[in-house]
């Protein structure tokens, strides 16, 4: 990112100097010396007009195409992530580890391990920034996003909301704690845990009462969650649609947006049933629920 930044900032640099210098020099050169001068009927050069589309053309290409391939990998989290949930709420960060440990305006990791965020917001747009690892990521009502970062140096940076949520906005500030491998699991064997937020969200299927519809064996009033996450879905209007995290959010909050092929819409809507943090808990579960293997043949 600093080296995309300072790439931009060197060629504008560049270009903006010898413009200046240019049209001094040609101030001064070309000026007239007397009333009666004319300047010289001039009929443009194919060459200069040229030299000054194609380089302009060619240095935005580089720039666009960095900056693609930047995108796409900020985009796209390591598949031995840590994944850490952090939900946005007037006027704090709630923070809950997979090992169960919560935070409030801190978040606790480990050197040389990407974190992968999953976002959500109880309230309001805010945005989760971390200005050192030059990453921040909207936290919008209503969906979930993900970010990812890799810390390298053991520390405490800034962690900002970038998006104005409301009187103390301000005030919606915490801390990034990076810890040595050896330290975080410390920190991490000493914490409060309530329980994982599998072992959470397993808890809630159950307490829902989600597991008398959607039963393993398709028995049930609704379809088998096995294997589900990341899977293509078909629904009733005909759409293929892909299981991804915001797929089963949506079809936890407002079941009849997405109804599956085969299956009525019966199922009720948890809106204001559930928090943010319950959501992603239960999501958490689901996403671990697999396909029996098959039996090897004997």
């Amino acid at each position: 990112m600093d080296l995309l930044y300072l790439f931009i900032f060197a060629v504008s640099a560049f270009f903006t100097i010898l413009v200046v210098a240019l049209i001094g020099y040609f101030t001064v050169k070309f000026r007239r010396r007397n009333p009666d001068d004319v300047g010289a009927d001039i009929h443009g050069s194919l060459a200069l007009e040229l030299g000054w589309t194609f380089i302009p053309f060619v240095l935005s290409m580089v720039m666009f195409g960095w900056g693609a391939s930047l995108f796409f990998r900020l985009a796209t989290p390591p598949a031995n992530a840590m994944e850490v949930f952090v939900v946005g709420k007037q006027w704090m960060w709630k923070v809950q580890h997979p090992e169960g440990v919560r935070e409030i305006n801190e978040l606790h990791v480990p050197t040389g391990r990407p974190v992968r965020i999953t976002l959500g917001s109880e309230d309001v747009l805010h945005d989760f920034s971390l200005p050192a690892f030059r990453v921040k990521m909207d936290a919008v009502p209503g969906k979930l996003t993900t970010m990812w970062f890799e810390a390298t140096k053991v520390g405490t940076y800034h962690i900002f909301c970038a998006e104005y949520c409301g009187t103390k906005h301000s005030g919606m500030i915490g801390q990034v704690i990076v810890m040595t491998p050896q330290d975080y699991e410390v920190w991490l064997s000493g914490g409060r845990s309530t329980g994982t937020a599998v072992e959470n969200g397993e808890r809630l299927f159950t307490d829902l009462a989600c597991v008398t519809c959607h039963k393993p064996d398709s028995t049930g009033r609704g379809p088998s969650l096995l294997g589900v996450y990341g899977s293509t879905v078909k629904l009733t209007d005909g759409r293929n649609v892909v299981a991804d995290e915001n797929y089963l959010r949506e079809s936890i909050m407002n079941s009849q947006a997405k109804v599956v092929a085969g299956y009525q819409g019966i199922m009720p809507t948890f809106q204001g049933m559930v928090t943010e943090e319950n959501l992603m808990q239960l999501i958490a579960y689901i996403k671990t629920l697999k396909p029996a293997a098959p039996e090897a043949k004997k």
